[in-house]
């Protein structure tokens, strides 16, 4: 979800990746936000997660143990580098935004499911 600094959501998106971890997929989908912003032009931009463990990653505050995670998290960083001001946010999942995103993500599983 993209949202401007005033609250308005400009942008949506869901995408059903089937199997992978959790972090595998905060991982995409971070790189899928990266990659919006790019898009977008944005010199700016704060990424906004309920994902401790990808946030601490991104900031360098933990280390990137998982093999499996080593090459996403060096595309996102790579990306990353290519905005010129980006800062990387933690929030509980009780936060609003992270429940307005988890409602979109659910109903696009639930679609996949019926499919």
């Amino acid at each position: 979800m993209v949202v401007t600094e005033d609250g308005e959501v400009i942008r949506t998106g869901t995408e059903y990746l089937d199997i992978g971890t959790n972090n595998n997929a905060e991982y995409r989908g971070l790189i899928a936000g990266i990659s919006l912003a790019l898009e977008l032009g944005a010199d700016e931009v704060e990424f906004v997660m309920d994902s401790e463990l990808v946030i601490k990653q991104m900031r360098g505050e933990y280390k990137v143990k998982s093999e499996a995670l080593k090459e996403l998290h060096d595309d996102a960083l790579a990306l990353s580098s290519l905005i010129p001001k980006v800062t990387f946010t933690h929030v509980r999942r009780s936060d609003p935004m992270v429940s307005k995103a988890d409602a979109m993500l659910n109903r696009t599983m639930d679609e996949a499911t019926v499919r």
